[in-house]
């Protein structure tokens, strides 16, 4: 009975200490560097020196900031420079003969009406004569815009309708607007002795 009470209040002394409010602190210490180690490297580079504060600051040259081919400015509009890319960049499908120069420029100095088809000579302003017959398309082209300057384009030519005693016949139409009337265009035959006396 007596060595119950002993072991009895040796329990309780136990549990008494083990419910105190002071919780053992526990210290979590960093090993010490040592005096003699020397500062890390940059990885990869042995015995590089500590990074300089200044080397974020980077200087740009002026033509870094000028637009150029390589370096565009993203809010320019390039609206003008479509459509002078696209009107430089007509071209007629078809085969068209002295298409240097305008109708106005060329002169009739000769016809045959007598083979089939008939044929007719046009001179160019430097005196080469071209023979032409009917249905083909003759001298620089008109360029027709759609709807104002960002419009598309495309060519009008003129074609050679009749050949006729006296003189030629040009018509040039418009298939984007079959309601509008062909224009035409007469040239009239000039001989190459009659242009001389007309020119003296």
């Amino acid at each position: 009975m007596r060595h119950a009470t002993v072991a009895g209040a040796l329990c309780a002394a136990a549990l008494l200490c083990g419910c105190g409010d002071d919780k053992p602190v526990q210290e979590h210490l960093a090993p010490k560097p040592s005096a003699a180690a020397p500062a890390p490297a940059a990885p990869g580079v042995a015995g590089s020196p500590a990074p300089d504060a200044s080397a974020g600051h980077r200087e740009f040259p002026e033509a870094e900031f000028t637009e150029t081919e390589r370096s565009r400015d993203p809010f320019r509009a390039y609206t003008n420079t479509f459509v002078q890319e696209n009107k430089a960049q007509v071209r007629s499908q078809r085969e068209v003969i002295l298409s240097d120069y305008a109708v106005d420029d060329l002169k009739l100095v000769g016809i045959v009406t007598r083979i089939d088809p008939a044929r007719a000579m046009l001179v160019d302003p430097t005196g080469k004569g071209h023979v032409v017959h009917r249905g083909d398309f003759v001298g620089r082209a008109d360029v027709v815009q759609l709807g104002g300057q960002s419009g598309a384009t495309y060519q009008l030519n003129w074609r050679l309708d009749r050949i006729r005693d006296g003189d030629v016949v040009l018509v040039r139409e418009d298939p984007n607007n079959p309601d509008v009337p062909a224009a035409t265009k007469v040239i009239t035959l000039r001989p190459a002795a009659q242009d001389q006396k007309g020119g003296g």
